[in-house]
Order: C-alpha cells, then structure tokens, then sequence
C-alpha cells in the first residue's frame, strides 16, 4: 500500500509543476538515512571481523595478471625513461660521444655492461611482444584460458631472447 501511495504521489509531482512545495511535503520519509545505512554496514563489518579492501596477498597470482601489471609497469618505465632521457640530453653538457667516453672511462666489467644493456633492454622487448600479443587480442583471437597462458609463456620466451640478443649488440 505504501509503495503504491508513494509511486501514485511521485506521479503527482511530475505532472503537476504548479505546486512544487507540496510534492516535497508530501513525499514519505524513507525507512533510514543513508548515515545510518553506512554505520549499519560499518558495524556489521567491524563484527564479522572482515578487511577493509581486499589485498593483493589474498589473491592467488596467475600469469595473466602477472603479466598485466608488468605490462603496466614496462609502459610507466619506458615513458619515465624516455621522458628523462630527453630532459637529461638538454640540460646536461656535452653530447653522447663524451657521455660514451665517459662510461668507457669508468673500467667497468663485460658483465656488469651486459647486464646494465638487458636491464635497458629487457621493459622494451617485453612491453613490444605484450603489446603484439594485446593487438591479437584486439582482434578477438587468443581470449580462451589455455590461449592466454600459452601466449603468456611465449611472450616471456621472446622477451628473453630478445633481450639477451640486444643486449649482446
């Protein structure tokens, strides 16, 4: 009875604009407010004894969602790496041949170079074959389950190679 007088009075104010003040008297008042909704809902959590959010620790990892916050991860650093990159290149003095003879100057081991170039070279390979990956799946291929893991794997086989490879230049 009481949602039928409420719809029949909100119908009330939506044809008649002659008395606005009226339809706002007229409207019946809800059961609680939405303060009270809220400490409800607090107070219930508070006794149950349930987290605030859900973490990441409760969340069995897989390789896709591994994979999607390395992909963030490589983009974020590339562009943060490129962006300091070229500020470095107008600020600092010099050019690239004396900041090349400089790092020769230093005496620094082959595998410390090798290692330092796969560190460079590593978020490019990854975040390209990713991204080749992701441009398949905006195609509409490779969305199965089994498709994503073996793609995943794949992914991290040519990121690997590649980046060994580069570095090796």
């Amino acid at each position: 009875m009481a949602a039928l007088l409420l719809r029949h009075s909100a119908r009330q104010c939506l044809l008649s604009q002659l008395r606005p003040t009226f339809c706002m008297r007229s409207a019946l008042p809800m059961g609680t407010s939405a303060k009270q909704e809220m400490d409800r809902y607090w107070e219930k959590n508070t006794r149950l004894n349930r987290p605030v959010s859900p973490h990441m620790t409760i969340y069995q990892w897989s390789l896709p969602m591994f994979m999607s916050i390395t992909h963030r991860g490589t983009g974020i650093a590339l562009s943060a790496g490129v962006s300091l990159f070229g500020v470095a290149s107008l600020v600092l003095p010099g050019d690239f041949a004396s900041h090349l003879e400089l790092v020769k100057s230093l005496s620094l081991g082959p595998t410390l170079i090798y290692a330092a170039k796969f560190a460079l070279a590593f978020p490019v390979a990854y975040h390209s074959w990713n991204g080749i990956r992701h441009l398949a799946w905006d195609l509409g291929k490779g969305f199965k389950i089994p498709q994503v893991t073996q793609t995943g794997y794949i992914v991290l086989a040519l990121t690997l190679l590649s980046a060994a490879g580069l570095a090796a230049m």
